[in-house]
């Protein structure tokens, strides 16, 4: 076999033009020490601060600190794998998750990796874990409500679509419980739900799956759950991953809601974290960064302006207190950053008081803003009536002699806390909730028992429901109460039609009056009576007189 030397120059000429150098260029580091999460890794003197780097076996990890001879790498992942002398590199991008249609109605970890079992997340598109919130110009201000359907924090801490508001309280007090309704109250209005377990049980977070699935919210959220078996790192970047996810849908202007369940696990989380690198502690041994930790995720949380496509990031973050101590340093972080909270109180909880609101504590910064106009106006006085009943009952107890005005509002306020008792996973319309909360504000549940109230509001939502749907219907599409004698005129009609619940004091009037009537015609008789009598007295005196004159 001969070999053309011609041809062989032109192929090897042809295979040399053909031939594409292409020079991936890494930094590449040792492992110097690997435990609890974090390494301490020598090189990689070019590595930016958050950028990621990549262990033998495909870990991934997150530049944390960056020191004069080393570098610490917070591992998110099984870290147990990494031993001292493995190779580390750089991998030049910013930690991302999948974001977008496919992940809703997933359970997912921090990193967008499923946990349900339904198969890989076929997502082709990522955001930033750590991205920048909105500017100044690119808000506007809280106009829309976001309701929750508890007729307590809709009245009185009232939610708008962009807001943050804190849910704090000591554990076991329903912080979880309010914000799983108003998950679910957000059913059919297109507001997609994340909810991030943050240091959470195993068992809680499969059981707050099992109620969204059997009201099916799940339909419209995502689950992030970073358990409390997970490394603190996971725990740490769970709440910056739920957000990103969210945050994808607020900039093609739709409306989202976040659940941090909850921030103090993640605070513990940093701590920890923070330590093991060997950064200062500060005050109850939190890094001096922890507020700066807290204020860049929930700064994320906005109203977008209307060129930005005006979608809305509203959330709940979700702090747990050690008996009632709000001043302690994380709760007065978070109520500082957030727009109001609503405070849970043990004494009340255990009651029977529940949601366990209380009301001198619990505030909304946005306030009437986020409320349609109907709630507005018959909840504007609500707030100040209970935090008044409140101190009048602290009062009474002293056994002091009441007056009569004293004793009205304190049966009213009874009445009104027994109204504003709400089961879980029962969120009520809001136009139901006006109509409830002006029957009480008025003055109609005064003559009910206080056992029976909660009897008297689903009956008279139920005869609403069927025989004036008109009024519901004007309160749902206006925001406002459109005639309230027609609201008044059905409240009356319904107590008119059960005996249980007919007024009293209508009764007493009735029987007031026809007393009135028999006193009015008695009187009337005995001044007839009184007249007849005068009448023969001047005629005896007339003839006496005409006697006279005769003689």
């Amino acid at each position: 076999m001969k070999f053309n030397a011609d041809e062989i120059a032109s192929v090897l000429k042809q295979e040399i033009e053909q031939y594409d150098s292409q020079l991936d260029v890494r930094e590449v580091g040792t492992v110097l020490e690997v435990g609890d999460g974090i390494a301490r890794v020598y090189g990689l003197a070019g590595v930016r601060a958050g950028e990621m780097v990549e262990f033998p076996g495909g870990i991934t990890g997150l530049a944390f600190n960056l020191e004069e001879n080393s570098v610490g790498i917070i591992i998110l992942g099984n870290y147990l794998g990494i031993k001292e002398g493995d190779e580390v590199r750089a991998l030049g991008t910013l930690l991302s998750v999948p974001v977008g249609d496919a992940i809703v109605g997933r359970v997912v970890d921090p990193l967008g990796n499923p946990l349900d079992g339904k198969g890989p997340i076929n997502s082709t598109e990522t955001r930033v874990v750590e991205a920048n919130a909105p500017g100044i110009a690119g808000r506007q201000p809280i106009t829309e409500p976001l309701q929750t359907g508890i007729k307590a924090v809709d009245a009185m801490t009232p939610i708008g679509r962009g807001q943050r508001e804190l849910i704090i309280g000591d554990r076991k007090t329903g912080k979880t419980a309010i914000a799983i309704d108003t998950i679910l109250n957000q059913k059919g209005l297109d507001v997609k739900c994340f909810y991030v377990a943050i240091g959470q049980k195993d068992s809680s977070v499969a059981g707050v799956i099992q109620i969204l699935q059997e009201h099916g919210a799940m339909d419209y959220t995502t689950i992030i759950v970073s358990g409390a078996s997970t490394p603190a790192p996971l725990q740490y970047i769970a709440p910056y991953s739920g957000t990103s996810m969210a945050e994808y849908f607020m900039y093609k202007g739709e409306h989202t809601l976040i659940v941090y369940d909850d921030l103090s696990k993640q605070a513990n989380a940093y701590r920890e974290l923070s330590l093991l690198m060997r950064r200062p502690p500060g005050r109850e041994a939190f890094p001096g960064d922890v507020f700066y930790c807290h204020s860049r995720l929930l700064e994320r949380s906005a109203k977008l302006s209307d060129d930005l496509g005006g979608g809305s990031l509203t959330s709940l973050p979700i702090i747990e207190t050690l008996e009632g101590e709000v001043s302690a340093y994380i709760p007065t972080n978070v109520i500082s950053i957030t727009d109001g909270q609503i405070y849970l109180q043990p004494d009340l909880f255990f009651s029977g008081i529940r949601p366990a609101m209380n009301v001198g504590v619990s505030v909304s910064r946005v306030g009437g803003a986020a409320q349609i106009k109907g709630m507005k106006g018959v909840a504007g006085s609500l707030r100040l009536d209970l935090a008044a009943f409140r101190e009048l009952e602290a009062f009474a107890q002293l056994g002091t002699d009441l007056d009569a005005a004293t004793q009205a509002q304190l049966d009213r306020g009874y009445r009104m806390v027994e109204l504003l008792k709400q089961g879980q996973y029962t969120p009520l319309p809001v136009n139901e909730q006006v109509c409830m909360i002006f029957a009480g504000t008025k003055g109609y549940l005064d003559s009910i028992t206080i056992a029976d109230v909660p009897q008297f509001e689903k009956d008279l939502l139920e005869f609403i429901r069927d025989q004036k749907p008109e009024i519901l219907d004007a309160i749902r599409e206006t925001g406002a109460i459109r005639d309230e004698d027609e609201l008044i005129g059905a409240i009356n009609e319904f107590k008119s039609l059960d005996e249980s619940y007919r007024d009293d004091e209508a009764a007493e009037d009735a029987t007031a009056d026809a007393a009135e009537a028999a006193d009015l015609d008695a009187d009337t008789d005995e001044r007839s009576d009184t007249e007849e009598a005068n009448d023969a007295d001047d005629s005896g005196d007339a003839e006496a007189s005409e006697t006279t004159e005769q003689d």
